[in-house]
């Protein structure tokens, strides 16, 4: 709340309407997603192993919680939605894809759902920490903020949305470690190892579609923001690799 975002808003109303449509397709995603994330949380804080493991993750319910409070502002204050918190997810809620809600709707929450039902079960752990950790943050977050950081820079545009983007950046490249860090414990046995890479491979086919905006064509030269889906495919899922690799999996052959 201490992030001025007054230049925002007279940036936002200099732009063109196509422009503004292709980027609350990527900004809807963020908002959408933290409230998802935030709301699908408290069954990984109850499966934590030890304290430190505890305390680590309240950490993070916290900052997606303020993630989400962010991009509240940013529809209040520089879109101008209007009514409540709820009202404005909603209307955000408009521009996503319908893998979008598979992912976010579905695969996250069924996992929660699982987690929660048993908190001490180390399968389902695994299953949500691949989802969320793996394949929300790892894969699809990170790489919208870099594609989306990289357009706000280059046109020299809302700033204060900029630098709480990259503050939120830090966030997740913390919380993709932790992940990182309890799926590479957990691979060394075998059969651990196999069902992250089964999570992998029935959640990514719906990661893939989110990275296209909804209505637009998948061609050779198809672009979003200036980028083709290639050049966004290719970083999202060299970064899982890297990650996997750490891990001590490989990508699944769906998606190699």
């Amino acid at each position: 709340h201490q992030i001025d975002l007054e230049q925002d808003r007279r940036d936002w109303e200099s732009l063109e309407e196509r422009e503004r449509r292709a980027m609350l397709y990527g900004l809807s995603a963020f908002f959408v997603g933290e409230e998802r994330v935030a709301n699908q949380f408290a069954g990984l804080v109850l499966a934590a192993e030890d304290k430190h493991e505890e305390a680590f993750l309240l950490t993070q319910h916290v900052d997606e919680a303020r993630h989400a409070q962010h991009f509240n502002r940013l529809f209040e204050e520089v879109f101008r939605y209007g009514g409540e918190f709820e009202d404005r997810l909603e209307q955000a809620r408009t521009y996503l894809s319908d893998e979008y809600v598979r992912l976010f709707d579905g695969h996250l929450v069924e996992d929660h759902r699982a987690l929660l039902a048993d908190p001490t079960s180390i399968e389902a752990k695994i299953d949500f920490v691949t989802t969320y950790h793996m394949v929300i943050e790892g894969t699809l977050a990170l790489t919208g903020q870099y594609f989306q950081g990289e357009r706000m820079e280059q046109r020299g545009i809302l700033p204060g949305h900029l630098s709480a983007f990259k503050r939120i950046s830090q966030d997740e490249h913390r919380h993709v470690a932790y992940g990182t860090w309890f799926l590479q414990r957990k691979a060394r046995d075998p059969e651990l190892a196999k069902r992250i890479q089964n999570k992998l491979a029935e959640t990514l086919p719906a990661a893939a579609g989110v990275l296209t905006p909804p209505g637009d064509e998948v061609r050779a030269d198809y672009e979003y923001l200036g980028y083709t889906l290639e050049e966004r495919n290719e970083f999202a899922f060299r970064a899982l690799s890297r990650r996997l690799k750490v891990i001590g999996v490989t990508l699944p052959a769906v998606t190699a």
